[in-house]
């Protein structure tokens, strides 16, 4: 009898790999001192996962093991969005609206223009050398600004296309972008403390605000815990009753926005639903349910674990066959990325430019978490105060894309109108973006500090 065929088994060893290596790597000084200066320890964790997978140099895993952990992004991103608005007051937002508005411009910009070079690259670059679908031209912005959700939603709209393989290479870009936004940012983070473009002193030398003794409290009162994961279930709930009720009304709606609707992503909806349970408890002053250590540790702990399953179930094969492709796409993608951020820098933020441009360089090339992750080791004290303004955009900008409405109706645009036109209105919303952006926050000097 094989022991792996048991899918209840496998999960059981997936689970129990998972966290031997993510504790493990925590015991090293190295790897701590290595995140310390922005190399998380899930992606040295994962690394070690591709090593010893049925990829990697040492055949420990089976690819049984690795299946079941390709379906985890989805859930640990849900919980990802699940505690994005819980763990934290709702922020006041007097003061913060200009903020708050460059950063969805900067979001907006970044998303649309993935499109934009998705196009111009289909159409002009790999078209010369190999056979294209034109719905290719989604593929940055499903996999960067989606990520591992959304390409598997948006793949089954692929598949329905007639572009079966759409899945696969979505889940591959969100892979290398998931990468790309844990390297690269790494690597940002190392320079901008160098250079003094982040606040080293303060972050490296940062102490919690919360006492040790009140930390082992929480954790060691599993009354609490299960009280917090409830709250972030029922969120998560919330998201799914939503998005069913949407899709059951849509019944009597036309075929068009029937199929919108039944492609949408269930992550903005749990972001609506964690806000909403926030808002209740505020409002009724029972807030002391939520732990906001628990809520942020949840947020964590779900990011580092689909980081790591991320990574380690990469299926190899699938890079192989087509890696012309999407080192191409990644290239092109990550070029747009870090022009983008690096106009808002220069001509839009204020103060805070290098902390507000890395959260959204890692939700635009990642995911969400992966934008939280780089803030968190960047500055993990909300110095910066990026934190509320990313949140307070996310809300809206969840809903246009990154798995929101712009991101389902690409593909459906595309089969109807075609890449060419799809292409030329990305450019125009596109640039529009940027010239509003700038106009809002016209200037004679800036000076980056």
């Amino acid at each position: 009898m094989n022991i792996f065929s048991n899918s209840i088994l496998i999960s059981f060893l997936g689970f129990l790999t998972i966290f031997f290596l993510l504790t493990f790597g925590k015991k090293f000084k190295l790897a701590v001192q290595l995140e310390r200066f922005g190399l998380p320890i899930a992606v040295i964790s994962g690394v070690v996962g591709i090593s010893v997978g049925p990829f990697g140099f040492v055949h420990f895993l089976s690819k049984e093991t690795t299946n079941v952990w390709s379906n985890f992004p989805t859930p640990l991103l849900s919980l990802v969005f699940a505690t994005l608005m819980m763990g934290r007051p709702i922020p006041n937002i007097n003061g913060l609206v200009r903020p708050i508005l460059n950063q969805f411009l900067l979001a907006l910009s970044l998303g649309f223009g993935q499109f934009f070079i998705g196009g111009l690259v289909v159409k002009y670059l790999l078209s010369q050398y190999m056979d294209t679908n034109p719905l290719m031209g989604c593929l940055i912005e499903v996999g960067f600004e989606g990520g591992h959700g959304a390409a598997s939603i948006i793949g089954e709209s692929f598949n329905r296309l007639g572009f079966p393989i759409g899945l696969d290479l979505g889940l591959a870009m969100a892979t290398m972008g998931l990468l790309s936004s844990s390297i690269l940012g790494s690597i940002f983070i190392f320079i901008g403390r160098t250079l003094g473009l982040s606040d080293t002193k303060e972050i490296l030398e940062k102490k919690d605000d919360v006492n040790v003794n009140t930390k082992i409290r929480i954790f060691a009162d599993l009354r609490i815990l299960i009280i917090n994961l409830g709250f972030s279930g029922l969120a998560i709930s919330f998201g799914f009753l939503l998005l069913t009720f949407l899709r059951f009304t849509s019944s009597s709606l036309g075929q068009f926005s029937q199929e919108i609707i039944f492609s949408l992503p269930v992550f903005p909806f749990i972001l609506i639903g964690s806000l909403l349970i926030r808002y209740i408890l505020e409002k009724t002053k029972n807030t002391e349910f939520i732990s906001n250590i628990l809520q942020r540790e949840i947020g964590i702990l779900s990011t580092d674990l689909l980081i790591f399953t991320a990574m380690a179930s990469l299926d190899i094969d699938v890079v192989f066959e087509n890696w012309i492709l999407i080192l191409v796409f990644t290239i092109f993608g990550l070029f747009w990325n870090l022009i983008c951020i690096a106009y808002f820098a220069y001509f839009i933020f204020d103060d805070y430019w290098f902390e507000k441009s890395l959260i959204e360089f890692g939700n635009s090339t990642g995911v969400v978490a992966s934008g939280l992750l780089l803030l968190r080791l960047a500055d993990p004290k909300n110095i910066s105060k990026t934190l509320p303004i990313f949140t307070s955009k996310q809300l809206f900008a969840q809903l246009i894309l990154s798995g929101g409405l712009f991101t389902v109706l690409a593909p459906l645009i595309i089969s109807k109108i075609g890449l060419d036109y799809w292409t030329e209105i990305c450019a125009v919303i596109t640039f529009a973006i940027l010239l509003i952006a700038f106009i809002l926050n016209k200037r004679e000097t800036k000076k980056i500090q």
